[in-house]
């Protein structure tokens, strides 16, 4: 299929306007959720072409640490990185929001959202999802975040929801431990290019039905009693999400890659965070509870259902 350039150049136009948009949003309704901090905002801007706005909320009373960026850049790729993308040459534009949240109670879960449109030559394609990582499993919580995400893939196509909930549990796995790295969500590369019009539409109703996904957990945990053993968990868990982070994820490379700002790429670390000598959980506890479902993913929309 030929690509319509200047389609292309209106997409590229309206997906810049909606993150900025989407981030203006999101960061309200997380400001409200936290009571007491505030994000910060840095714009930057890439020596080859584009650049973002970086805001960064730390110290928060619910949110340790929370980033939520915007990026349009584009330019020349280096050579052998761009045979790696899905287009061909080495010309690019990419434009999108990514989002992480490290909540303080370790009965909240971090989350982490992503949507982003990228044009490389003959190829324009839409990416993204959604995925939560709780450190202390509440059932209920997993069930409302996918049931969420479903409702908006049921309306655009019955498939998405279980294609983009399989790609997750797959994409978001750390193979040397064996385990997800949380209870998963959505997870897209590619919807097809068949209707890049459709596409948008259902990129922007995945990223609006991030609050609504997400909040309500927060809510219900953010004042939930903790303990001491609790949040070492929560920093031994975190570990192995900067592992993934730091080891696996094609968004850190690309930024990387790409030569966007480091310090913006690296926003999604945790403040704090442990790595112990072969720690394993005690049998029988709800931290056990947690890495036994891990290894095992459910049917989170279907009420928490094993495979």
């Amino acid at each position: 299929m030929t690509l319509d350039v200047e389609k292309v150049e209106r997409l590229k136009v309206r997906m810049a306007e909606f993150i900025r948009q989407l981030q203006d949003e999101i960061c309200a309704g997380l400001e409200t959720l936290d009571g007491k901090g505030r994000f910060r905002e840095d714009a930057w801007e890439r020596a080859g072409g584009g650049g973002g706005r970086s805001r960064v909320l730390e110290g928060g009373s619910v949110l340790e640490k929370a980033g939520v960026n915007t990026s349009v850049v584009y330019g020349q790729l280096e050579e052998a990185f761009a045979h790696k993308l899905q287009g061909e040459g080495r010309y690019f534009w990419a434009g999108g929001l990514s989002l992480v949240l490290h909540p303080r109670n370790p009965h909240v879960p971090t989350v982490h959202a992503n949507f982003r449109f990228i044009h490389q030559g003959p190829k324009a394609w839409f990416g993204g999802g959604a995925d939560l990582t709780p450190y202390y499993l509440y059932d209920e919580d997993a069930v409302h975040f996918h049931r969420t995400l479903k409702a908006v893939c049921d309306r655009y196509d019955p498939s998405y929801y279980p294609r983009f909930k399989s790609t997750c549990d797959k994409y978001f796995y750390l193979r040397h431990r064996e385990e997800c790295r949380g209870v998963g969500g959505l997870f897209f590369e590619d919807l097809g290019g068949q209707d890049l019009e459709r596409e948008l539409a259902f990129v922007m109703d995945a990223g609006r039905a991030f609050l609504p996904a997400y909040l309500p957990i927060a809510e219900r945990r953010k004042d939930v009693a903790s303990t001491e053993p609790q949040r070492f968990w929560q920093e031994v868990r975190r570990g192995r999400y900067v592992e993934f982070n730091l080891v696996y994820d094609r968004g850190t490379v690309f930024g990387l890659e790409t030569k966007g700002r480091t310090e913006s790429i690296l926003m999604s670390l945790p403040p704090q965070v442990r790595w112990l000598y072969d720690h394993h959980p005690v049998p029988g506890s709800e931290e056990e509870r947690l890495v036994d479902v891990l290894r095992n993913p459910r049917d989170w929309a279907a009420g928490g259902q094993e495979r």
